[in-house]
């Protein structure tokens, strides 16, 4: 009796501490979770990709886990799926875009759509009737919003159909939004640039200080498109960032109400 007595608070607590990352929880604990009521999984999509000297290849995908975790907290009905790290970035051979730049990890179009899909598919198996999808990069957002359409198309004869959300809102809070703020701290377009600039390196900076090197940092129109920065990010910091992740969390955690109340 003492030792189910000693067990008890302390299973409880950790009970009441699962993680919201799906790939943390056993499959019951995911089962038991969704028959809750957790019935939206987040599939967040980053990429591998150069972001200059001075930020690391995976900024994509921390970013998106970090910012589907934030966003999963305020629906309070939501888990978080597995980062998708391997997306389309351009021509391989001969290479073309973040390509020229050592580490970048590049997969075809058909591919990328078709994991996008073998995910959709695997979390309404397990129960998930919203599927939401996010991407921290822009050159794939089309693909998002394809899988998304054509997967409703398939699902809205059934009787009670799965919904899968491409919110773009998400990208766009992040390249409009957030852009719009940092004029307002008094960054110029030039230093809030287009890569690696003020901007992106300030949200990496609010996620994780370690994803980026400061020392390294450099006004990209110096060295020229060689360097892979496009902007100024010498100014970047994490406080100016933490007014794009709070713009992220509040935009795409609203979209994603209003498209499931449309159910």
């Amino acid at each position: 009796m003492l030792v189910c007595l000693a067990l008890g608070p302390a299973a409880a607590a950790a009970d009441s501490a699962k993680s919201v990352f799906v790939e943390e929880l056993t499959w019951t604990e995911l089962r038991d979770e969704v028959r809750a009521g957790r019935t939206t999984v987040i599939v967040p999509v980053g990429g591998t990709e150069q972001s200059g000297p001075h930020m690391v290849l995976g900024k994509h995908n921390a970013r998106a886990r970090a910012l589907a975790a934030r966003i999963a907290a305020a629906l309070g009905n939501a888990l978080v799926a597995p980062v998708i790290a391997y997306v389309p970035e351009g021509s391989i051979d001969p290479p073309a875009g973040h390509m020229r730049f050592a580490g970048t990890i590049s997969i075809p179009d058909a591919a990328f759509e078709a994991t996008l899909e073998g995910a959709a598919r695997s979390f309404r198996q397990a129960g998930f009737r919203d599927i939401v999808l996010i991407g921290d990069h822009g050159g794939y957002q089309k693909s998002l919003v394809k899988v998304a359409a054509r997967l409703d198309r398939e699902w809205a004869k059934q009787a009670s159909p799965v919904r899968v959300h491409a919110i773009e809102e998400y990208y766009r809070a992040a390249e409009r939004d957030f852009a719009q703020a940092l004029r307002a701290q008094g960054f110029s377009d030039a230093e809030i640039g287009t890569h690696a600039g003020a901007a992106d390196t300030s949200l990496a900076l609010a996620i994780d200080e370690q994803l980026v090197r400061s020392e390294r940092m450099h006004d990209g129109s110096a060295l020229g498109v060689a360097s892979g920065v496009h902007g100024d990010p010498r100014r970047a910091s994490a406080a100016a960032g933490r007014a794009g992740v709070d713009l992220i969390v509040a935009r795409t955690r609203d979209a994603i109400q209003r498209e499931v109340a449309r159910r």
